[in-house]
């Protein structure tokens, strides 16, 4: 019996390389994007997609609904990989950009994970997958709301595994590091509608050492293509025992490793230099 996954985040990078490689495994994509242009093209592509915008709780129902009518009312996985960043220093972010972030990050996943739980009860199984970051767990800085959203859903999911134990309904964490995908570009665009960086006291920082990232083609240091990322997913939707949490990328492991042995004012100290 073909197995189904609704993916969320499908317009580009990990979403798209994710919907290729299980399509490509012999998985039933419902490949979800944020914008009718990108579901259009993922229906192209051959997919069947439907719109999802997390910042949206009426798109999240009718893009779910529409997923269901595709399925017939089942669902065997769910990647939640749909998001954004925002990069600026945690004064420099307004209370609405923030805002923004949580809905894109937290709050959307949240409706669309509950309304993807009731089902996979019923029907005795189901993996729920969710695309979290290195900053789930350590700090980095110049990224606070991205941060804190990461953050955020590593305590919703802890708590959800604990809770759905013993239902069949398995639940793990995608810890990704730099991951080639059109993320930078994405958060660049937040950044100039949020950000004052003339009247921040960071504004050295954002002229300087910030502009010259964002508008570098070099790849960061350590970063591994999306493919890495779909190694991981099919293990965490296909393995009879998936783990809990997968590190991806060399600074996710070792950001891992540090989190466990070093005292806080060590790693910020650490972090401080990153």
């Amino acid at each position: 019996m073909t197995r189904s996954i609704l993916i969320t985040g499908c317009s580009s990078g990990i979403g798209l390389a994710a919907a290729e490689g299980l399509r490509a495994r012999g998985w039933r994509v419902i490949a979800a994007c944020r914008s009718d242009l990108d579901v259009d093209a993922r229906r192209s592509d051959g997919f069947e997609s439907v719109r999802i915008d997390h910042c949206d709780p009426d798109s999240v129902e009718a893009g779910w609904q529409a997923a269901m009518q595709i399925t017939g009312g089942t669902l065997d996985a769910l990647f939640n990989n749909g998001g954004h960043g925002m990069p600026g220093a945690a004064e420099d972010v307004p209370r609405e950009a923030l805002e923004q972030v949580f809905h894109s990050n937290v709050f959307g996943v949240h409706q669309l994970t509950r309304l993807a739980i009731p089902v996979m009860l019923a029907q005795g199984h189901g993996r729920i997958v969710m695309h979290s970051s290195v900053v789930g767990f350590v700090p980095l800085k110049w990224r606070a709301a991205y941060v804190a959203t990461k953050h955020a859903l590593e305590g919703l999911t802890n708590t959800m595994r604990i809770e759905l134990r013993g239902t069949g309904v398995q639940v793990s964490i995608l810890n990704t590091g730099p991951v080639t995908s059109g993320f930078r570009e994405n958060s660049a665009r937040l950044f100039d509608t949020w950000i004052d960086a003339g009247n921040s006291r960071h504004a050295a920082f954002y002229r300087g050492p910030f502009t010259a990232r964002r508008n570098s083609t070099d790849p960061d240091r350590f970063e591994l293509p999306a493919s890495a990322v779909v190694a991981k997913l099919v293990h965490a939707v296909e393995a009879p025992r998936p783990r809990i949490r997968y590190y991806i990328t060399l600074p996710a492991h070792v950001a891992a490793i540090l989190s466990r042995i070093l005292p806080e004012r060590a790693r910020d100290w650490i972090m401080s230099k990153v």
